[in-house]
């Protein structure tokens, strides 16, 4: 039988069959007179041998070994049936996560032990909030629970789920502070950040503590300085001296 007719009734390409030949895992047949390669129906019986340990998860480089060796097999088989247990606790776990992100119509992007912030993230959205903060908050969530863990991440939020519901006000200093700029006059950054400390202030008190570790706090600080403008990082610095001071 010539290429095309192997490759179909094998269920493969031709690039395959080809690649085979390169590899040394199939043997080249002898040619025709006009040059075709012309298969038996051994080079099936090898070939088929060879879809059923790929379909199994055997890489490419080990099938010689398995293909010619049966006791290979037992210890083959024992690993195969690891890897695949493993690839199911995977999945099962991917499928438990969105199981969750469904229940609270969260972000794919969101950390599952933050998914009780998701309704204060898309209240800000639909309060016309600047959607550059809803993305830095996003941002700043994903590093946190990298940061500190699942278990104290979800601690956190929740409480901030609980007690900083969005309101018309916080949402109109949120507002303001995404208005900052340049001209922003000195007078204004410590209003806001006098407002910021008093409507905050009580929240703060309330949050559970958190570990972040010595490695932690410089990389938040580094995304503050990073991503927001000059006034923007003057309020939130003056904000954290306001609160520390008591």
């Amino acid at each position: 039988m010539r290429t095309s007719e192997l490759a179909a009734l094998a269920g493969v390409t031709i690039r395959t069959l080809r690649h085979y030949h390169q590899i040394g895992l199939l043997e080249e047949p002898g040619r025709s007179a006009d040059d075709y390669r012309e298969y038996d129906v051994r080079h099936l019986a090898r070939l088929l041998r060879i879809i059923r340990l790929t379909e199994l998860g055997v890489p490419l480089a080990e099938l010689p070994e398995v293909l010619d060796d049966p006791d290979a097999a037992a210890d083959l088989l024992d690993r195969l049936d690891e890897e695949a247990a493993a690839g199911i606790r995977r999945l099962t776990s991917r499928r438990a996560v969105i199981a969750v992100l469904r229940q609270h119509g969260a972000m794919p992007d969101l950390p599952p032990a933050a998914v009780r912030y998701e309704a204060v993230l898309q209240a800000a959205t639909a309060a016309d909030v600047a959607p550059d903060l809803v993305r830095y908050e996003r941002e700043q969530l994903a590093l946190l629970a990298h940061l500190v863990g699942e278990a104290q991440t979800a601690a956190l939020t929740r409480t901030l789920a609980q007690l900083a519901p969005l309101t018309d006000g916080s949402a109109e200093v949120l507002r303001r502070f995404a208005a900052l700029g340049p001209d922003t006059p000195d007078d204004d950054v410590e209003r806001l950040a006098d407002e910021m400390t008093e409507r905050y202030r009580p929240l703060l008190d309330a949050l559970p503590d958190v570990e972040i570790g010595h490695a932690g706090a410089p990389l938040l600080a580094e995304y503050v300085e990073q991503t927001y403008n000059e006034q923007q990082v003057r309020v939130l610095r003056a904000f954290e001296e306001r609160v520390r001071s008591g």
